[in-house]
């Protein structure tokens, strides 16, 4: 069996990560996927990129010296192969593509933008489809600080999918019209079946700390009325109340409503109750896709 570590960073709105996994290949073209090591920084770029439309000295150095990091930690776990994704925040920051170009040349690191449908289509590609009933009609929705991006799919298939700019810090920051709240609705209205049970798998950090909060089995789903009572008491507490009495994360704390109010408006509109969280999300993505996209294309040169 041969060993193979990959790395991926996810350079988000609300937080940067790297996620370090070890994969199993038999020699047969089967491959398991374990990870290894998850690091997370809070570096909220989307504070800049909303707001000003491009990210000031400060944010910028705080991203670079977060590579500069997560490179050094890439050589400390001997990653061969490595990919990092940019996503709303730097989509959308007019000096966006001006730091991602300065942070390779400085960091080495293959770093690029991504847009929100290959977005989607990148953590689609966990797949997740695969673990789960192929009778069933599924929703899956990544809710960011920046984006909420939507794949619908049955039998393993790809039915639909779309990115909106309706994300928790463009929330927190008022930056939501209220008609894109509408065109989200229509357009899960559109592709929704007419006389079949829709159900849920969600990820983002918010969705996985309430699915902890709710003490559920890892197979377990997470209910309407169990976000509706998270959405309701969490809101009960001031931001430091909820660092230090329900033990939030100071990045988290202000979040996790917005994020339970996203969830709970697509749960509504489709008339759905369950949500599945597998805790797993882009970073996960840029894993496997880049281990097929190598591989595969090194065996077919053999």
């Amino acid at each position: 069996m041969t060993i193979h570590k990959f790395a991926a960073i996810d350079v988000g709105t609300n937080a940067m990560r790297l996620l370090i996994t070890d994969v199993y290949e038999n020699g047969e073209g089967e491959a398991t996927f374990k990870k290894n090591a998850l690091y997370r920084v809070p570096v909220r770029l989307g504070s800049d990129a909303f707001e000003f439309g491009y990210l000031k000295a400060e944010k910028k150095q705080k991203l670079i010296s977060t590579l500069q990091a997560f490179k050094h930690l890439i050589d400390v776990h001997d990653v061969k192969y490595f990919q990092g994704c940019g996503t709303s925040a730097l989509r959308e920051s007019a000096n966006g593509q001006e730091i991602v170009a300065e942070a390779n040349k400085i960091t080495g690191l293959n770093l690029r933008i991504i847009s929100g449908q290959e977005e989607a289509d990148i953590i689609y590609s966990t797949q997740i489809s695969n673990e789960i009933d192929p009778d069933k009609f599924y929703l899956y929705m990544d809710v960011g600080g920046g984006s909420t991006d939507f794949t619908f799919f049955k039998s393993n298939k790809i039915v639909s999918s779309r990115s909106f700019k309706i994300g928790t810090v463009r929330l927190l920051l008022n930056m939501v019209k209220d008609g894109l709240w509408e065109e989200m609705k229509q357009w899960l209205l559109s592709v929704k079946p007419a006389n079949e049970e829709i159900f849920l798998i969600g990820s983002g950090g918010n969705i996985t700390r309430l699915f902890k909060m709710s003490l559920k089995g890892k197979r377990e789903p997470l209910y309407k009325a169990e976000i509706q009572l998270h959405y309701n008491y969490i809101s009960e507490f001031s931001i430091d109340d909820r660092i230090k009495l329900l033990d939030l994360k100071p990045d988290r704390a202000d979040v996790i409503i917005p994020a339970a109010r996203i969830f709970l408006f697509v749960l509504d509109e489709l008339g759905a109750d369950i949500v599945y969280v597998p805790k797993i999300g882009l970073a996960d993505g840029i894993v496997k896709r880049l281990f097929y996209n190598i591989f595969t294309a090194t065996k077919k040169s053999l």
